[in-house]
């Protein structure tokens, strides 16, 4: 277990270092007005406390991703935990920081709002249509997967239809009412419960110290269907929330239009990433002892829903397991409704479409949840349904983060100057090769071309979109300094 401890101390000391200096860098300023404060409306743009922002934050970008995402990535070894510690450090918390505090001083603008600035309006329209889609696929999800685990464990008797109304009809209220009438008051709970089931696990370990690989034993791939599961790019789709996601840019703006200091910034944002890194560096060590020889468990061939279960009941007394479970369901439904939301708000933005009439957000949700709610069908009713939705939600989700890192790189050429937009440069560069490698290295089953190219001609394809990313970068930045001269 002492990889995990080190890796545990890295990520917290990373958030100290590399956090202050990220702050730094972009010049958070606390006497700055704020626009929860200039444009407060009772519904959006709405103060609240810090600790509060923090905890909706933090259940906004978490769902099931650092739960369901770091115990399947646990398969693939102990470069999982390396992935989880410097993607988080590196990438996920920079690119949540910045694209949060762009959109703090941009009057909370939504993401693909950010995107247009800097990327042009043909980006801008197309992000925005993306941007929705992957909301909408996040909302499916986020239904799909509490609806199920409550159905699994507490109300076998029941037809699942039922708790996926009951969630959308919860998800309908929530994306409609203030953001402090129903958000700002449960997620705090919710937080707390997601945070403290993490913490149980921790002291599992310290009861149980259960065979965890460490990192000098080899970064080989573990998982069991390796020859078809390459660490690169597969491992990288896996753990998307537990290191970087494209996600939690769609919900910074949602807390910039709360916030009424910069500084808190760093905490809300960054703070929130590293803590995510935390809870999935943690599903992630326990996962991989249940997947090694010395497990108590079989776990094979099981779902990630159905190891939190097994985990679950394994180390813990029916009272603290139902709470982890609970935990995870919370998650999820913690997400899902935050994802419609900034759909809404993305929407109203691009129609410029004022929101504090209900009955101008019933315009724009009501289509929005017939929409999810055709999908949900189909992911219930084809059993093939939801792994599909999954799939394509999972690759779109790193896609979204890869166009932010891009959007994010050229603010900082623009405003920062010197060498500094390499933060999230070479971030946005491996992202690229990995998005890109996926669609030409996955198999057919698991959403890509890898069953008809051969797989160098896939890593091929990866590095030509990533090199072709860079030059025209390059061109950009080069034509960016003549006209500044």
């Amino acid at each position: 277990m002492i990889t995990f401890f080190i890796a545990l101390a890295v990520l917290i000391l990373g958030y100290f270092v590399y956090g202050k200096l990220v702050e730094k860098l972009f010049g958070a300023d606390p006497q700055r007005a704020t626009p929860a404060t200039t444009m407060a409306d009772g519904v959006d743009y709405v103060p609240m406390k810090p600790w509060r922002i923090f905890l909706i934050q933090f259940l906004n970008i978490a769902g099931v991703g650092p739960i369901i995402g770091a115990i399947m990535g646990a398969q693939f070894g102990t470069a999982s935990f390396l992935w989880i510690v410097l993607g988080s450090i590196f990438a996920g918390a920079v690119h949540d920081y910045l694209a949060g505090m762009i959109s703090l001083r941009d009057k909370g603008a939504s993401l693909p709002e950010i995107h247009g600035t800097y990327l042009g309006n043909g980006a801008k329209q197309v992000m925005r249509a993306f941007t929705i889609i992957l909301m909408i696929l996040v909302g499916v999800v986020f239904v799909n997967t509490p609806a199920t685990l409550l159905n699994a464990h507490f109300t076998q008797s029941w037809n699942p239809y039922i708790w996926i109304a009951i969630i959308l009809a919860y998800y309908l209220i929530a994306t409609l009412l203030p953001i402090d009438k129903v958000i700002g008051k449960i997620y705090p709970i919710f937080g707390i419960l997601l945070l403290g089931m993490a913490v149980a696990i921790f002291v599992a370990f310290l009861i149980y110290k259960p065979e965890i690989p460490e990192l000098w034993s080899g970064l080989q791939n573990r998982h069991p269907d390796a020859a078809n599961n390459p660490i690169f790019p597969m491992m990288f789709i896996s753990i998307a929330c537990g290191a970087i996601s494209g996600f939690h840019a769609t919900q910074s703006p949602l807390m910039a239009r709360c916030m009424v200091n910069e500084k808190q910034g760093r905490p809300i944002f960054y703070g929130a990433m590293i803590t995510e890194g935390v809870v999935a560096l943690i599903w992630a060590a326990a996962a991989a002892y249940f997947f090694g020889p010395d497990s108590v468990v079989d776990v094979t061939g099981k779902s990630g829903a159905a190891i939190v279960g097994i985990i679950a009941n394994t180390w813990f007394t029916p009272v603290i397991a139902t709470i982890t479970i609970l935990g995870v369901i919370s998650a999820a439904v913690t997400s899902g409704d935050t994802a419609l939301r900034s759909a809404r708000l993305i929407i109203a933005d691009f129609m410029h479409y004022d929101q504090k009439p209900i009955k101008n957000r019933l315009i724009v949700a009501v289509p929005m949840f017939v929409v999810t709610a055709a999908i949900l069908v189909y992911s219930i009713s084809d059993a093939k349904g939801f792994q599909v939705i999954w799939r394509y939600f999972a690759w779109a989700n790193q896609v979204l983060a890869t166009v932010t890192l891009w959007a994010i790189s050229v603010y900082l050429a623009k405003n920062k100057g010197k060498l500094w937009y390499l933060i999230t440069l070479i971030p946005a560069l491996f992202m690229t090769m990995v998005t890109g490698c996926f669609l030409f290295v996955a198999k057919a089953a698991d959403g890509g071309l890898g069953s008809v190219l051969p797989r160098p001609v896939g890593y091929g394809i990866g590095a030509a979109i990533t090199v072709v990313g860079l030059i025209t970068f390059l061109i950009w930045k080069k034509k960016q300094t003549k006209s500044a001269s």
